[in-house]
């Protein structure tokens, strides 16, 4: 997050319903709420507990050595399971529970004996409450639990989020890493600092060659960045160029929302945000203000392919001036 006054100040002008809004001296995280609102996209954030969860379906894609991924709405989950039982990897939005245990249901008898949270953004911790009733031991970084325990605010989506109630809590925490020796696999967790959020984990199922990387990693579509949770586009590059040195052309890579990727998928979602980076370092030490970097259109190139999502071109745009160096 940045510290109170180290916001760029900068002149804005917003056309907004055929009238001029003149802003003066006002902070870029002010500028991106007012912004989002008049996008609606922060609305996609803001409905009801059960709004269209009945619709939804949830999707198991088997990738080998017992290990799924379910697809549903929010972010994607993965389980292992096996043996010593069902290992999970996010939980979604509460409402969804039922259909996601049916899931899991339908390829273990095994119950769920742990759940780690990549984050703490709540379309993946939603269905904690759930699952804690229900005895699984969450875990999670220790940010993830500081964040969770108090009332906390996304800044981009100008929405409140209550503190989880108790069940919800992680149980166990860590500071860098942790493993599990569950199903007959080396499940490897580890912290990546300050990328889609301070409290990020990536989970590796090394013998099975398989990766988890939470919302560090969007496949075709622009990621969200969380910057009030202090997240940086120099975190989410470096969590890139990690999980890259590490995994060959057969590693599945799960993305916190997408489809399924692999080694091309992530070295192409890396590349684009470092050529982003550079084109908006660029127009901000050129003293360019917001309606100057828009009209620049620095993402042109690249909208076929990442601008179809949730985050549309301008909108990416302007997360990606709260979240430079």
């Amino acid at each position: 997050m940045y510290a109170e006054g180290s916001s760029r100040v900068i002149y804005y002008r917003i056309f907004l319903n055929k009238r001029v809004i003149e802003m003066t001296r006002i902070s870029k995280f002010l500028l991106l709420i007012i912004l989002l609102d008049v996008c609606g996209f922060a609305n996609v954030f803001a409905k009801s507990a059960d709004d269209g969860f009945s619709e939804v379906e949830i999707k198991t894609i088997k990738l080998g050595h017992g290990i799924y991924m379910l697809m549903g709405r929010g972010g994607n989950i993965a389980i292992s399971v096996g043996e010593d039982g069902v290992f999970m990897i996010d939980d979604q939005f509460a409402p969804l529970t039922p259909k996601i245990k049916k899931a899991i249901s339908d390829v273990s008898a095994k119950p769920v004996r742990f759940m780690i949270n990549t984050h703490w953004h709540y379309d993946h911790t939603g269905g904690n409450e759930n699952l804690g009733k229900d005895g699984v031991v969450i875990v999670a970084h220790d940010n993830v639990y500081k964040r969770m325990s108090k009332d906390g605010f996304i800044e981009a989506f100008n929405k409140k989020v209550p503190a989880a109630p108790k069940v919800a809590l992680p149980v166990i925490t860590f500071n860098d890493e942790v493993t599990f020796h569950f199903n007959n696999l080396q499940i490897e967790v580890v912290h990546r600092k300050n990328a889609h959020t301070d409290g990020d984990s990536m989970v590796f199922f090394k013998s099975a060659n398989v990766i988890h990387m939470g919302d560090t990693f969007f496949n075709n579509m622009y990621p969200f960045i969380d910057a009030s949770s202090e997240g940086s586009i120099d975190g989410i590059i470096d969590s890139a160029n990690y999980v890259l040195k590490i995994v060959d052309d057969k590693t599945k890579i799960i993305p916190g929302h997408g489809p399924l990727g692999d080694k091309k998928a992530l070295l192409e979602y890396r590349d684009m945000l470092v050529t982003l980076k550079t084109r908006m370092q660029k127009l901000m030490d050129d003293g360019k203000s917001m309606d100057q970097i828009i009209a620049a259109k620095p993402t042109a190139d690249f909208d076929e392919k990442w601008g179809k999502g949730f985050l549309k071109p301008e909108v990416f745009v302007k997360i990606l001036n709260t979240v430079m160096p």
